[in-house]
């Protein structure tokens, strides 16, 4: 349990980095697309953002994460598992656009006082309206696919312990 705690951990912080590559690519082309009148013209602009800061984020997990987090199985290509990677990303890089598309277009045209809410705490951090609806919703894509991309990666792409090493008792 504490190895696995331990590696839940490891994950946690490869994932803070490629959060803040993720987060800030994505701002930062928000910033340039609305003030470059992109956005004006194409109204889906912030999920061009999202795919782009996805892209560079997943190569930097990839690498930090087969360094640092899982154990890689010794009977699998570094291509497969490469291939493995891109694909279980790119079903989390769905489900985040999934969650920004009902969060953005879905949900708050509709909901009002959670408008409310989320423009009131983007006001506390000197967000406008529409960049606070944007981080909020990110957030919480972020969050539901952290969870995802661990579970996902641990089930296919490590190593799985021998059976006289599992468990809670020693054998001696």
């Amino acid at each position: 349990m504490k190895k696995l705690f331990a590696q839940i951990a490891k994950f946690g912080i490869v994932g803070v980095i490629c959060f803040f590559i993720d987060f800030g690519i994505y701002t930062v082309l928000n910033i340039i697309f609305r003030r470059t009148g992109f956005a004006d013209t194409f109204p889906w602009y912030y999920l061009l953002s999202k795919l782009v800061s996805v892209i560079v984020s997943m190569i930097c997990n990839y690498l930090l994460s087969m360094k640092f987090v899982f154990t890689r199985k010794d009977d699998m290509s570094r291509q497969k598992e490469f291939v493995i990677f891109v694909v279980l990303s790119v079903i989390g890089l769905i489900l985040a656009e999934v969650i920004l598309y009902l969060g953005m277009d879905v949900i708050d045209p509709h909901w009002n006082w959670l408008v409310g809410v989320i423009a009131w705490w983007g006001r506390l951090f000197g967000m406008t309206q529409a960049g606070s609806e944007e981080t909020f919703w990110v957030l919480v894509s972020t969050g539901i696919v952290m969870c995802y991309n661990f579970v996902s990666r641990k089930m296919t792409l490590e190593q799985k312990e021998p059976k006289e090493t599992q468990g809670t008792g020693s054998a001696s």
